[in-house]
């Protein structure tokens, strides 16, 4: 035998405006949630186009002449060449030349300063080490500065680690997402360093 309340229940379900009443308090709360949710996406959009378009990203790129490294008579280096070094101050190098504190020698006639070897217009080099040293030139400062005000939001995590011109450059010249297509080839075989404003021109495949 049925408890006493699921017989009253079972009663009150059968009754027409019962239901109606249910209904009407399941559709009441799914249009709230709904705006509710809405609301929410509105919301963080707004924040996300206030803070791309008016609050500019505190990028912590400094492009300055004299740093600690240089007063040090120390040198910050591209590292892994096994040919060619670039240091931080914009030479490069054969690897047998470079000194102990880590700065190419400038006495050596093969030394070059922001030499833009195997660079072409648009900023694409085939040598990274000629990015690299070609980036450093004073003179890209505010092609750079620009590349970073235009910056996606995906390369925030990349770009704002760097401090100063020449970490900026090791990172820009590194191949990324923008030098290939299709996720398996370069968009330019050759000229694949980059560290101009735009990725490698598309060509045929």
């Amino acid at each position: 035998m049925l408890p006493c309340g699921a017989v009253l229940w079972r009663r009150l379900l059968r009754k027409r405006w019962v239901l109606g009443v249910v209904l009407g308090l399941s559709l009441v709360y799914f249009i709230t949630s709904t705006f509710k949710q809405e609301e929410r996406m509105v919301r963080d959009r707004n924040l996300l186009q206030v803070q791309e378009h008016e609050q500019p990203i505190m990028w912590k790129v400094k492009f300055s002449s004299g740093n600690s490294s240089q007063l040090s008579n120390q040198c910050r280096n591209s590292v892994q060449g096994k040919l060619l070094i670039t240091d931080e101050l914009g030479y490069i190098c054969e690897r047998k030349d470079l000194l102990v504190n880590g700065c190419c020698n400038v006495n050596v006639p093969s030394t070059q300063l922001y030499s833009c070897d195997t660079c072409l217009p648009n900023g694409c080099c085939s040598v990274y080490e000629f990015c690299v040293s070609c980036c450093l030139q004073p003179s890209k400062q505010h092609l750079l500065e620009r590349f970073l005000n235009r910056a996606a939001i995906a390369f925030q995590n990349l770009f704002m680690a760097v401090e100063d011109h020449f970490e900026l450059c090791l990172a820009k010249c590194r191949t990324s997402s923008q030098s290939v297509q299709h996720e398996n080839t370069y968009r330019d075989p050759i000229a694949k360093y980059c560290y101009g404003e735009y990725p490698p021109e598309l060509l045929p495949v």
